[in-house]
């Protein structure tokens, strides 16, 4: 995070934002690897098709955006 200016008591909130932001990139990166591993798990035991697997991909690709979203609600200097 950068703190644009001169105004060191937006330092807290710059903080907090950053905090949450790291918990995000973490939680996006679980759900990632987890359905993808999950797909790979189901497809050795022959239970998925290469197209569940594009799918179950695009969705992944979408919810960790969704996901990604819950950052625009934080009000700024709050």
């Amino acid at each position: 995070m950068t703190l644009v200016g001169d105004d060191l008591s937006r330092l807290p909130y710059l903080l907090n934002l950053s905090r949450r932001t790291l918990s995000i990139i973490r939680a996006n990166v679980a759900i990632a690897l987890g359905l993808k591993l999950a797909f790979i798990v189901l497809a050795v035991f022959g239970v998925t098709s290469l197209w569940m697997a594009v799918l179950a991909d695009t969705g992944a690709s979408l919810i960790v955006t969704a996901n990604s979203l819950r950052l625009l609600t934080e009000k700024a200097g709050s």
